[in-house]
């Protein structure tokens, strides 16, 4: 059964934490699909992601920018997998109960919002009642990350 990582977005945006963990699947060898729950925020995470300060080069694209099957990094809307990807990151809510073909999914949630942590936890009573692996991450105050044992 597949991994499910629920990361806790508290000090830190979307945008600043995902660039973080994206380097860490790629220096894994491992590509990604990023599903996001709008167009405007897979172009405006597209857009974020090219103006990565530093050494960071994440290779990346969207239906905007074409050849999803060469992108290491591959953002869309859709549920789809065209880069056979092996990790999802969902993110603002996007949901997918089919993640066949994924090894891992990262669940990134903002913690800060009503909505969007109810939602969450419906995700990870979805997930769990159907025996996926759990694991729960909480964002510390420098914006790294502390599993915690939810059981």
């Amino acid at each position: 059964m597949i991994r499910v990582d629920f990361y806790h977005l508290q000090t830190s945006p979307l945008e600043a934490a995902l660039p973080k963990l994206l380097e860490k699947v790629l220096a894994q060898s491992s590509r990604a699909v990023v599903q996001a729950s709008t167009t405007e925020r897979v172009e405006a995470l597209n857009d974020r992601l090219w103006q990565i300060e530093g050494e960071a080069w994440l290779p990346h694209g969207s239906v905007k920018d074409g050849f999803a099957a060469d992108e290491p990094i591959w953002l869309t809307t859709e549920a789809e997998r065209p880069n056979e990807a092996d990790i999802l990151f969902l993110t603002d809510g996007a949901d997918r109960p089919d993640k066949t073909g994924f090894s891992r999914c990262l669940d990134l949630f903002d913690g800060t919002d009503p909505q969007a942590l109810t939602a969450a936890r419906t995700r990870w009573k979805i997930c769990a009642d159907a025996g996926c692996e759990m694991h729960y991450w909480q964002q510390t105050e420098r914006g790294g990350w502390q599993e915690k044992n939810l059981g």
